[in-house]
């Protein structure tokens, strides 16, 4: 139990020291296939299309965080105000980019949003832009956060499960699992991006809960009927619970002027 105690804590401070709604200054490119970017890292498939409308991004290792930053949510503009909106668009991250001369992938889509109207055409040309982007709250309205029961799951040891819809400016650092009644539980483990696994699945009804971090502030989320005894595999099924937790300010030399 102390050790648990001990990393539970290092997963809290360690995502805690981020500045997540600070500005940021980099460059962006898009993937000229529609379906690069939810086929990503994060392991969304198709789903990723119905968590910003196709407006998808790969990120920087920074963002993507060994896979904990699947599903967060910026805003992203390019600093060319004759070609671009000051307002820009808003991403979800589904990939990680390896190619370190951008921060940000994007879908076509999300890239031509950041175009003036009928500038769509001339942004694509240039490729690659200079734009400045900040973390926002994502925002799944009447939506829980959603447990899909993934393919390569086997009654009645393995289960490998994917996380949709988590709303707020978090992460989830951890997993445990339950038999519905017990609190007998069990970790699970991050297989890839937002996907998290166990072979010691208990049988029955099953209960989750989760860490939770969002800037400075850490805390369990419990989940307490999620998965029915007859799961089955390609379902997706709701936790009943929602995430919708913005995380304080943590750095010291953010500018929100231009926004």
């Amino acid at each position: 139990m102390a050790l648990f105690i001990c990393f539970l804590s290092l997963l809290l401070f360690s995502s805690a020291t981020a500045c997540d709604r600070c500005l940021y200054q980099s460059k962006a490119a898009y993937f000229s296939k529609a379906n690069a970017l939810s086929s990503g890292a994060c392991g969304y498939g198709s789903l990723a299309l119905g968590l910003s409308g196709g407006h998808l991004a790969a990120g920087v290792s920074s963002l993507y965080k060994d896979g904990a930053g699947c599903g967060a949510c910026f805003q992203i503009r390019c600093n060319n105000s004759t070609l671009c909106s000051s307002k820009g668009t808003n991403v979800t991250i589904t990939d990680i980019n390896h190619n370190n001369q951008t921060g940000f992938v994007l879908s076509t889509r999300a890239f031509v949003a950041m175009a003036n109207h009928g500038m769509g055409q001339h942004i694509l040309k240039l490729g690659t832009v200079e734009v400045e982007y900040k973390r926002i709250p994502c925002e799944y309205k009447n939506q829980n956060l959603a447990v899909r029961v993934e393919e390569s799951s086997q009654k009645p040891n393995y289960l490998a499960i994917k996380l949709l819809y988590q709303g707020g400016q978090t992460e989830i650092v951890a997993i445990d699992v339950a038999q519905v009644g017990s609190s007998n539980w069990n970790f699970m483990k991050r297989n890839h991006g937002a996907v998290w696994d166990t072979s010691r699945a208990p049988n029955g009804a099953l209960q989750f809960r989760f860490v939770v971090t969002s800037g400075y502030d850490g805390k369990w989320i419990w989940a307490k009927t999620v998965l029915p005894a007859d799961w089955k595999s390609g379902v997706v099924y709701d936790s009943g619970v929602q995430i919708n937790d913005i995380a304080k300010e943590g750095c010291f030399h953010c500018d929100y002027s231009h926004w």
